[in-house]
């Protein structure tokens, strides 16, 4: 079949790579895709939101699925849009609907979802502008350090931990007065801070069954000892040495029948996958973030692992065969760490040429923010390119990244030299 992979990260070059090794995959068409993704399929230069567009590229190249790595499309509709279709109803959308995708479209509408279903998480109230002074209130009742999250899409930037009360009252006026992340900060949830370390887990799930995909710790900070600003993710592990048989089973029963169950009962299809974002406080483990797709770059650590097909995988899911389909996954560690442009997640400059990728020994490159000119690579978006490799641990996995990262040069590279130190 042939098959359509919208977005244009690390994450879908590592889609892509997977999706291209199944032989139920004709022909991988990515839009608007990478250099990378170039290397494996056929971009198309279509916007992620331009419906009618990938909807006429649909028909023009006969797809019969269409595979959402970004949350842009799904949060936005494109799943109602193609079932509203008749000629587009039979292509197979992996990928929420946007009632389903209000799960990472809307913290305010998945904190209600979380404490509706009894799905642990952190106490916490939203406020709008029209409430601010409500929200001021509120936060000279709540202990420090205090969390500010904008209820929309914020490209993972949205996220205020203020340590002080000033600063906390600072950031909601930012946020709701000055519409700091633009119409996503347009209603705040405050949530208590929890204390503890971060994971995500994964599952595909057609709304009944649900297949656990490895686990995976990514590091958001720019800075070493998660330090300095948050960006979209320096790098990843996969596994996670602490999500043990005993966790996992916590996780199983406590967060993801609970939000299969809630899903059920809302009357809200699901075709997709969900990634918990879970912060483990003293063994327990509660929400901190619903997202309706693949992490960026814990994908990057993830699908290399998984030995099994990836696109028989999805048609399972599809058949409601997930029960029968035998995932196997290769149980030496990968580690994966990003190379970004200076100056990134703030200002930093594009078109900087890329070289040595050709000199990378064992180790996989996944391509992010580039473009291709003639024959040479260059920059073009603040995370660049993603190195994966194996071990038999994270430091070994991780030495052999670090020693290939340096084989890579561009102008102002830069990357986490301390990924995986809380492991």
């Amino acid at each position: 079949m042939n098959i359509l992979l919208l977005g244009s990260g690390g994450r879908e070059h590592a889609l892509a790579a997977s999706i291209t090794l199944s032989p139920h995959c004709t022909q991988l068409f990515v839009a608007p895709g990478n250099a990378g993704t170039a290397k494996l399929a056929i971009n198309l230069a279509i916007n992620l939101l331009d419906f009618e567009k990938i909807a006429e590229a649909c028909l023009k190249n006969q797809i019969k699925m269409v595979v959402a790595g970004s949350e842009l499309p799904l949060v936005k509709g494109i799943k109602d849009y193609f079932l509203a279709k008749p000629e587009l109803a039979h292509i197979l959308i992996v990928g929420a609907d946007s009632r389903g995708a209000a799960l990472e479209g809307s913290k305010h509408f998945a904190k209600i979802f979380m404490q509706k279903y009894g799905i642990p998480t952190a106490a916490y109230q939203s406020f709008t502008l029209e409430t601010l002074q409500n929200g001021i209130d509120y936060l000279s009742t709540q202990p420090l350090p205090i969390v500010l999250k904008a209820d929309g899409l914020a490209e993972g930037k949205g996220v205020i931990i203020a340590q002080t009360l000033a600063e906390a009252e600072k950031s909601l006026v930012e946020m709701l007065q000055n519409e700091q992340f633009g119409a996503a900060s347009q209603k705040v949830v405050i949530e208590q801070f929890l204390d503890g370390i971060e994971l995500s887990v994964f599952v595909l799930t057609n709304g009944v069954e649900y297949k656990i995909l490895p686990t995976a710790k990514d590091y958001k900070r720019i800075g070493v000892g998660d330090t300095g600003l948050n960006t979209g993710g320096m790098g990843a592990i996969s596994p996670v040495p602490f999500a043990n048989e005993v966790f996992m089973q916590k996780v199983e029963t406590q967060v993801i029948k609970p939000t299969i169950l809630g899903l059920q009962t809302e009357g809200i299809p699901y075709y997709g996958f969900i990634f918990f974002g879970l912060i483990s406080v003293q063994g327990e483990p509660y929400v901190i973030e619903y997202n309706v797709r693949m992490g960026d770059p814990e994908t990057q650590a993830i699908l290399p692992r998984i030995q099994s097909d990836f696109v028989a995988l999805l048609l399972a899911n599809f058949n409601h065969q997930l029960h029968d389909f035998e995932l196997l996954i290769d149980e030496r560690t990968a580690a994966t760490v990003v190379l970004v442009s200076g100056g990134y997640p703030e200002d930093y400059q594009k078109n900087k040429l890329i070289t040595g990728t050709e000199l990378v020994a064992d180790s996989l490159v996944f391509e992010a923010g580039t473009t291709k000119l003639g024959e040479q690579t260059f920059t073009n978006g603040g995370r660049v390119l993603a190195i994966t490799s194996f071990g038999k641990n994270k430091n070994e996995a991780l030495a052999l990244c670090y020693k290939n990262a340096e084989t890579i040069h561009f102008e102002a590279k830069y990357f986490r030299p301390d990924i995986g130190f809380d492991l």
